[in-house]
């Protein structure tokens, strides 16, 4: 199996370098974990019709799935180093599909809570920004910034494919189909990362993405319990200020992104009469946007100061939803407005908040402590899950959610511009 992957290098290392396929690989990875995260989100009315559950139990089950992909990040950065990036992955595209499959059995909430809540929730949080992070540090020494920024628009590639067609599958076929058919798609990357996804460069012969030919070859990380190595991380992290400043700034972020909008946005179209497919398309194009918007700003964070563009980023975030009670009252011309402005910014944080993690704690350490500031944001989407669905269920709407979310957002904007980004690396123990 290495000597194919070596040969497959090998031949493609005279046009291109091999890291790009390795970006391939992962962002295929990642659109598949994204579109099964998405899933639920077009699975809510059908369950409240289904079986009678109320939008706040399901929306609870959700929060659990949310914050169980996000406290799983460290961890599972943590037992790439200690095991190897392709068992990790192997293993999170397993639980997935089992996961997703299992659920076809529901009838009871705890049912939901053990296949999407605990499976889907720890397969997800492998396959999420962490593998991508540690891709980024363990392949590029150069265009960091854009690599990350293709890998993270895998999520809004991962709408932008599944969404609709799930919608559509839902309306025809009910809400099984689609379980057996994301379970299908990450049973099918097994393979494909078997075959194809080196543990580092050296392993084919090669040297990081734009890395010096005489640069010192990097020295192997020690044997050491995952669980140690992710808290002894966070142990030296949370004494710097400006971890905190990109956990409670991610948390924010979690809570406007797919803690608000993924998971309750299809729903919240049908309270004005757009029915799941015409919310999903909506979500589809955002994501399709986004694709672009996230794109730029891995690109734009190689070359600008990435605390000025998370100050833009959130900003603008802030003001598109609390435009968006009313981008409803303007029919599809207020919502165009809104997923134009709201699409572009979607995810386009995270390539700046990771290249800031790798200034503050270095390019070893980044990886893990990238987890934990990826924990708090999912927990923030938990909490925004949470929130909107009983607030839906108190209210009947969700305006005072859109507001409370706007307005967190340009909080995130204030917190951002006091990140210092000075270094502080955060050493992680090597092989004797």
């Amino acid at each position: 199996m290495q000597k194919l992957t070596q040969a497959i290098a090998a031949r493609t290392s005279q046009r291109f370098s091999y890291a790009w396929i390795v970006v391939g690989l992962i962002f295929l990875v990642l659109l598949t974990s994204a579109g099964i995260r998405a899933t639920p989100s077009v699975m809510i009315l059908p369950l409240e019709h289904e079986f009678g559950w109320n939008r706040s139990t399901i929306s609870l089950v959700i929060s659990f799935n949310i914050a169980l992909y996000g406290l799983i990040g460290p961890f599972s950065a943590a037992a790439m180093q200690r095991f190897g990036i392709r068992p990790v992955v192997i293993g999170a595209l397993a639980l997935l599909s089992i996961g997703t499959a299992l659920s076809t059995l529901m009838t009871m909430p705890w049912h939901m809570l053990l296949s999407w809540g605990l499976l889907v929730g720890s397969g997800t949080g492998v396959a999420a920004n962490t593998l991508g992070a540690t891709i980024v540090g363990r392949w590029f020494e150069q265009r960091r910034g854009l690599a990350m920024g293709l890998l993270t628009a895998s999520a809004a590639t991962g709408q932008m494919v599944f969404l609709p067609l799930m919608a559509s599958m839902v309306g025809h076929f009910g809400w099984r189909s689609v379980a057996f058919l994301v379970a299908t798609v990450a049973a099918l990357a097994i393979p494909l990362v078997f075959l194809f996804l080196p543990e580092r460069p050296s392993d084919v012969g090669l040297r990081r993405y734009g890395e010096a030919p005489d640069a010192p070859v990097e020295a192997a990380v020690a044997n050491r319990n995952p669980l140690v190595i992710a808290f002894d991380a966070l142990r030296r992290a949370v004494r710097i200020p400006d971890f905190w400043l990109l956990f409670f700034s991610f948390f924010i972020c979690g809570l406007s992104t797919n803690g608000y909008i993924g998971t309750q946005f299809i729903a919240m179209c049908n309270d004005y009469g757009i029915d799941e497919v015409g919310g999903a398309s909506i979500l589809a194009a955002m994501g399709m946007l986004d694709l672009v918007g996230t794109t730029l700003s891995g690109w734009l964070s190689d070359r600008f100061n990435p605390r000025v563009l998370l100050f833009w980023y959130y900003g603008l975030r802030g003001l598109a939803l609390i435009f968006l009670p009313y981008a409803f009252g303007l029919q599809y011309f207020g919502l165009t407005i809104f997923a134009v402005f709201y699409g572009l910014d979607w995810i386009a944080t995270v390539p700046p908040t990771v290249r800031l993690a790798n200034d503050v704690f270095g390019r070893l350490a980044a990886p893990i402590v990238f987890g934990w500031i990826v924990a708090g944001h999912q927990l923030g989407a938990a909490t925004a899950t949470t929130i909107a669905g009983y607030l839906r269920s108190t209210l009947g709407n969700y305006t005072l959610s859109s507001v409370l979310m706007g307005c967190a957002c340009l909080i995130g904007a204030v917190l951002v511009l006091r990140i210092r980004g000075d270094q502080h690396a955060t050493p992680v123990p090597v092989a004797a």
